[in-house]
């Protein structure tokens, strides 16, 4: 029998919990004791010097996450990514729950094969394993055969829609319950919060849904040769049965794992990092689930830039365009220093309500982030800014939207996996210089606009540090001069003879007049730095590099 899922309702889900108290009661008390005692055993064992100790701590620690079962998988699969929050001997254990989970009785996933599929697996298949290959959360996958070629078939987990409805309702309520006594600050949200993880979680048991997440996710990454995403096949795919292409690759879960393959860690960083800036900024849809068991090392590629596949497009969101402009203004701002301006973007994209002081907010933005950043963006360090501003959250009335919960999660489930690869990673190393290109080569008015005010201040005139600092963030570095030199004198010079152009060139025309006088001083110094960053030697050098990279 096909199953018909239900859209994820807090109010709905509620009332079908309480009316069933024997379910709820029990399920409370047993979340409850089981934290307690996890609690407990930590507070004993959590500073112990014994390795023994730690390793059946980490054991413990794995066994009470899995036997809570999938809402609490995957919260720990984000802990998973964090060596910067999980001590190293607690990581390694709980690295398991990303693909290494116990698998659920094979004849049970024949049994659903046969249903959603209308035939045995001996049938439909040329090959099909008495055993999964990997089991995660929500499913478990086997490498199967069809045509002489290998395919991934994702077998959904008995029973999930119940224990995945029962244990959100039982989340919300224990933290909007337990939420004041909680050293947090994010307001009235966890509750919200919380809301946007049962949707996505509902989603993500949908197979059919997550098929039309995979193709959506590959038409975007279509032109980008870095970027590979399995091919699904549609004839052996329903409700609770995914099947794709087969990806023969390394996951992304150990530096000595990569090198062992050959593979250049440091390259797959960016090209992860680089994928994932895009589906913010550019495509507003991003996967959200960015862990090491989803997403894998492919050979090809170069010492800078990886081939990177993407699998389990379950947990998938989107970003409006409002609020993509508005984070790209708020990375400028803080480029800048212009922390009012920063204050704002926050108030606009929720995080503070219409109605708090920003000026009183302009002090304590500059003590957390202005001393992180300075000069050198390379030395950025996310976990030290992420403390300060715990704190500062706490202090004043900063609150998370609920509609970034998600997003939230994918950018530090995927700095967590960069800093598994290298302990020394900068995610605004990559970051910045990224956003800075988009500016100077995006043509789009809402980009444009953004520019302009980069360029120049309310009253017209020309910010020659600003463009200097816009233009020293992209080609400080030696890599990004070779390739991003000529791309970014291209899509300038378009940009200034072009229609889009008018307004740069009417704000360049108006900057030259000063107490109804020409005065050419910030134009010569505008000009000084195109022509010292752009000169024949750098687009030579370019010019070079990009004939040697895709040689």
């Amino acid at each position: 029998m096909k199953r018909s899922y239900s859209k994820y309702s807090a109010k709905d889900d509620l009332v079908w919990l309480i009316l069933r108290p024997w379910i709820f009661i029990p399920r409370v008390l047993y979340i409850l004791l089981t934290f307690i005692f996890l609690f407990l055993r930590i507070l004993f064992q959590g500073n112990s010097k014994n390795k023994n100790v730690q390793k059946n701590l980490s054991k413990y620690l794995f066994d009470v996450i899995t036997d809570l079962g999938p809402c609490f998988i995957k919260l720990g699969q984000a802990l998973s990514t964090r060596p910067d929050l999980v001590r190293q001997d607690w990581l390694t254990e709980l690295t398991n729950l990303q693909d290494n989970l116990p698998a659920f009785d094979h004849k049970i996933a024949l049994k659903i094969i046969e249903e959603e599929l209308g035939s045995p697996a001996n049938e439909l298949f040329e090959e099909f394993p008495d055993s999964p290959i990997a089991s995660a959360s929500l499913g478990q996958v086997y490498k199967a055969k069809i045509n002489n070629s290998y395919i991934a078939v994702k077998v959904q987990r008995p029973n999930l829609y119940f224990l995945i409805r029962r244990d959100v309702v039982i989340l919300r309520f224990l933290g909007t319950f337990l939420s004041p006594l909680l050293p947090l600050n994010i307001g009235v949200g966890i509750g919200e919060i919380i809301d946007e993880f049962g949707k996505a979680l509902f989603d993500e048991i949908d197979y059919q849904k997550e098929a039309e997440n995979a193709l959506k996710f590959a038409n975007l990454f279509k032109g980008n040769p870095n970027i590979f995403i399995p091919k699904l096949e549609k004839q052996f795919s329903s409700k609770r049965i995914i099947t794709t292409s087969w990806i023969d690759g390394v996951k992304l879960r150990d530096r000595d794992l990569l090198e062992e393959n050959n593979l250049i860690p440091a390259s797959f960083i960016k090209t992860c990092v680089i994928s994932g800036l895009q589906q913010l900024f550019e495509f507003g849809y991003f996967h959200a689930d960015p862990h090491p068991g989803n997403m894998f090392a492919l050979k090809g590629g170069n010492a800078d830039c990886g081939n990177l596949a993407y699998v389990d497009f379950g947990m998938m969101d989107t970003i409006t365009n409002s609020d993509r402009l508005t984070l790209i203004k708020a990375i400028v701002h803080i480029i800048n220093e212009e922390y009012y301006l920063l204050a704002k973007d926050f108030q606009k994209l929720g995080f503070l309500t219409k109605e708090q002081d920003l000026q009183k907010l302009v002090e304590p933005l500059k003590e957390v982030l202005g001393g992180s950043l300075g000069a050198e963006v390379g030395n950025f360090n996310l976990k030290n800014v992420t403390d300060k501003f715990s704190k500062l959250m706490y202090s004043y009335p900063f609150r998370v939207p609920s509609r970034f919960a998600l997003i939230i999660r994918a950018v530090v489930s995927q700095e967590g996996l960069a800093l598994r690869l290298d302990p020394e990673f900068k995610i605004l190393k990559i970051a910045y210089p990224y956003i800075a290109k988009k500016l100077l080569t995006d043509n789009s008015e809402e980009i444009l606009e953004i520019l302009l005010e980069v360029v120049f201040d309310k009253k017209g005139q020309i910010q020659i540090q600003k463009v200097e600092s816009l233009l020293n963030i992209l080609f400080k570095d030696s890599e990004n001069i070779n390739s991003d030199l000529i791309p970014v004198a291209n899509a300038g010079l378009k940009l200034f003879v072009s229609k889009k152009g008018s307004e740069v060139r009417k704000n360049l025309l108006l900057s030259l007049i000063k107490d109804e006088k020409l005065e050419f001083t910030d134009a010569k110094k505008l000009l000084a730095l195109i022509r010292d960053t752009f000169s024949p030697l750098n687009i030579a050098k370019s010019a070079v590099q990009n004939i040697i990279s895709t040689a």
